[in-house]
C-alpha cells in the first residue's frame, strides 16, 4: 500500500513512516500541506495521513487542494481534540479522524490497512 504522511512534526512522520514500512507499504513524507499537495500528486497514495494545523498549508487547506482524480482514504489526525473531531473531519473530506498522540502506532497503521481494505 501507498502511504503518505503530511504532518509538521518531525516524530509523528518518522514513527508512523517506521512503523508502516515495517509492514511492507511504501511511504512518504512531507512537513506541511504545501510539500504534501506536490507528494500527493506525484506519488497517487492509497492512504494520506492529514495532521490539521500545519505552517505553510494546513490541513483542511490541503484537503481541498487535494487531486481531484485521488481515491485516497483520508485520516486525519490532530492533538487538537476539542475543535477537531470525527463530526469535523468527515466535513472535511476525512475518512477517519485519529487523536494524537496515538497510544500504539502499528494499531495506526492497521487501521489505515482497514480503511484501504474497505473496512470503516
Amino acid at each position: 500500500m501507498r502511504i503518505l504522511i503530511v504532518d509538521d512534526e518531525p516524530l509523528v512522520r518518522r514513527s508512523l513512516q517506521r512503523a508502516a514500512q515495517m509492514r511492507g507499504h511504501e511511504v512518504r513524507v512531507a512537513e506541511n500541506g504545501v510539500v504534501g499537495k506536490k507528494e500527493w500528486e506525484a506519488f497517487d497514495p492509497e492512504v494520506v495521513f492529514v495532521d490539521v494545523l500545519m505552517p505553510e498549508m494546513d490541513g483542511p487547506t490541503l484537503l481541498a487542494q487535494k487531486p481531484k482524480s485521488s481515491a485516497a482514504k483520508i485520516i486525519v489526525i490532530s492533538a487538537f481534540t476539542g475543535e477537531y473531531d470525527s463530526e469535523v473531519a468527515l466535513k472535511m473530506g476525512a475518512h477517519v479522524f485519529m487523536a494524537k498522540p496515538f497510544e500504539d502506532i502499528l494499531q495506526v497503521v492497521m487501521r489505515a490497512e482497514e480503511l484501504s481494505h474497505g473496512r470503516r
